[in-house]
């Protein structure tokens, strides 16, 4: 899912998700559409912090994480904005961010569903709010 409120960014994320064979549950640009599709079967969320609603993104965040237990990374230019982290979010990632940076992080995220996590090794760009998450 991609939590974005700029159409075109969230259109030409989910086309790079596409590309590097990733699919969408869709795009929210508010918080009460992030969170009717979060209760869809819904694996990671990409969330901004700014959303069409204000600065709502860490309580999407939080509360998608812990209401439908979605893998939360932020992307958003102002990471500073959530502090020491958002309580059950996995991290973050800055904007501007590489295409690449994207599909790193989403391949790390899946190798730590698997048992080849003790290999794993997040990308250099994303920032893990509890280290220990990024470790089994």
């Amino acid at each position: 899912m991609i939590v974005e409120d700029e159409i075109i960014v969230a259109m030409d994320l989910e086309a790079t998700l596409g590309d590097f064979g990733f699919e969408t549950v869709g795009i929210a640009a508010d918080k009460s559409t992030a969170l009717r599709l979060g209760a869809t079967n819904t694996d990671v969320a990409l969330v901004d912090v700014n959303l069409r609603d204000g600065p709502t993104g860490p309580e999407v965040g939080e509360r998608l994480a812990r209401d439908f237990g979605v893998t939360v990374v932020f992307l958003t230019a102002n990471p500073r904005m959530l502090g020491n982290g958002v309580p059950g979010a996995f991290g973050v990632l800055p904007k501007p961010y590489d295409p690449h940076m994207i599909k790193q992080t989403l391949e790390y995220l899946l190798a730590l569903d698997h048992d080849d996590a003790r290999g794993a090794i997040p990308p250099a760009a994303l920032t893990v709010f509890n280290p220990l998450q990024a470790r089994l």
